[in-house]
């Protein structure tokens, strides 16, 4: 069976309830949030994971350890550098890597600031533009241009190889760092992925046989 990659936006945070750019913000689930992880564990629960990988912000940690609360293996979360962190190799085990290169666009001078207000401030289009676009940054903050500079090196040198192998990995991400990795795996243009959105909760998962990626669901 061709080994699988699922990807999976966190569920919703308690700024996004709020409509505030969060970004780079250590920001929890809120309870709805924690509902949508759950039921997007309940539609992964028939795919063994052999490996996980997320950000380093607690929103993706909890829709990590929520959608995988009722599988086999227990995530263990890894911290490199400190020596009391290994793979014990207990096969109860589901090794959990963290990474700031999947973490969030960073949104600059935005975080913290309600998306309505600055619609009225800088104009609708504006705001679409830099939520949205390839290449134009908020004032002070990445584009996805630049999201996709850190995260995709990461997710071809770090995660491709797990697939290679044969093995199947869950990654619980971002919306944006996600965005870079399917405008890379399906193929987007900077004009496409304008339009592309990520859902909160929903498992989104591709194959990988012999270099190439299908996506399954």
């Amino acid at each position: 069976m061709s080994p699988k990659l699922i990807l999976m936006r966190h569920g919703r945070s308690a700024w996004n309830g709020k409509n505030i750019f969060t970004g780079w913000v250590d920001i929890p689930l809120d309870e709805k949030g924690v509902e949508e992880a759950l039921v997007g564990g309940e539609k992964m629960q028939d795919m063994p994971i052999d490996v996980a990988y997320t950000s380093t912000l607690v929103r993706a940690h909890m829709t990590l350890v929520l959608a995988l609360l009722k599988f086999d293996k227990v995530p263990v979360f890894l911290h490199p550098g400190q020596e009391w962190t290994k793979d014990y190799g207990h096969e109860e085990m589901l090794p959990v890597h963290m990474a700031a290169e999947l973490n969030e666009r960073y949104y600059g001078q935005l975080q913290g600031l309600n998306k309505d207000e600055m619609r009225k401030k800088y104009g609708e289009e504006q705001v679409h533009i830099w939520r949205r676009s390839f290449d134009v940054a908020p004032p002070g903050g990445e584009s996805l241009a630049d999201t996709a500079a850190r995260t995709l090196p990461y997710f071809k040198k770090r995660i491709v190889p797990h697939l290679e192998k044969g093995e199947n990995v869950f990654i619980s991400a971002h919306g944006n760092s996600l965005r870079a990795i399917v405008m890379y795996l399906d193929g987007l243009t900077k004009e496409q992925v304008v339009n592309l959105e990520i859902p909160t909760g929903v498992p989104i998962i591709y194959t990988f046989e012999r270099g190439q990626w299908q996506k399954s669901i």
